[in-house]
């Protein structure tokens, strides 16, 4: 079996090592360009070259949750893309959103600004049914975030393409509920992969349709969210504000609104890391069950670009 590695921003070694580890008679290596054929690839934001130079491969296993840019690179047309199913992320990501959603609903920011002025602050509690939460996305991440938040009695709403039961979220799916689930929702966490038809997902109408109020989270991708309508949202008072982790350039440029704007939080793209021991005894799992002919989770259908 041979494997090359080809990750932007990644430090090849400790995956080598790792690899070679779980893997113990595989060839490893890092690509460089012209480098002989190989069987896997693992990959992050991999250069067309290298899909060019790879016309057998047999799959790429990308290292993150997103396979966006991945597709849109021109693929060896036989090569399994698989994606992680979690190794790690879930849990991670239902941790950042919950603290979100608590720090938003408990007005932590308000007795944070009240402490710092020296102030012995007071606010009246908030009501949890006030507070219904829409989760757009129901994958793997997408239902552990929901679960979790269940867990703070919150009315939890969950929206995805197809129809999902999971237990203690009333299900909206596909277009036709689309409307109701943001009618349903105070506050919305986008968890929903990127492709065509959910870039700009959020925007000045998805906005309007949700409860007065509205907070936003967004952890998937800065492509779903309409920046402009978001300020221009919260400048009207219809949201209160938003938590955002992820944007169209990154990292966010000095100078861009979102940076100061008093009900705006940024993180940089920090909500779910990829956890490295756990991605690759996934991964190692995965190849040793194609080598057997298995079928194996995870595997992107490009057609609907997750």
């Amino acid at each position: 079996m041979k494997i090359t590695f080809c990750c932007t921003d990644a430090k090849p070694e400790p995956w080598l090592q790792g690899f070679s580890a779980a893997l113990p008679g595989a060839e490893i290596s890092v690509w460089q360009p012209g480098a002989p054929q190989t069987d896997y690839a693992v990959v992050w934001a991999p250069p067309q070259q290298f899909m060019d130079e790879q016309p057998a491969l047999k799959a790429l296993f990308n290292i993150g949750a997103g396979v966006d840019a991945l597709l849109k690179l021109r693929l060896p047309p036989q090569a399994l893309v698989v994606r992680l199913d979690d190794a790690g992320m879930a849990v991670q990501m239902a941790e950042y959103v919950c603290h979100a959603v608590i720090r938003h609903f408990r007005e932590l920011d308000g007795y944070e600004a009240d402490t710092a002025a020296g102030r012995w602050g007071y606010r009246k509690p908030r009501l949890r049914s006030d507070y219904p939460i829409g989760v757009m996305g129901l994958g793997v991440l997408g239902e552990r975030v929901a679960k979790a938040l269940a867990q703070f009695d919150f009315p939890i709403n969950g929206w995805s393409r197809s129809p999902k039961a999971i237990e203690g979220v009333r299900a909206f799916a596909g277009a036709d509920q689309f409307n109701d689930f943001l009618a349903a929702s105070r506050v919305l966490v986008n968890l929903l992969p990127l492709t065509p038809d959910t870039t700009d997902v959020i925007n000045k109408d998805t906005l309007a349709r949700l409860q007065p109020g509205a907070y936003v989270i967004n952890v998937a991708r800065g492509a779903h969210l309409v920046d402009e309508d978001l300020l221009a949202a919260i400048d009207s008072g219809h949201v209160a504000g938003a938590t955002l982790d992820v944007f169209r350039t990154e990292p966010l440029p000095a100078g861009h609104p979102f940076w100061k704007h008093p009900r705006i939080t940024v993180t940089p793209h920090t909500s779910a890391r990829t956890l490295r021991e756990e991605s690759i005894a996934q991964i190692a799992r995965k190849m040793v069950a194609l080598e057997r002919g298995e079928a194996v989770a995870g595997v992107v259908n490009p057609g609907r670009g997750y």
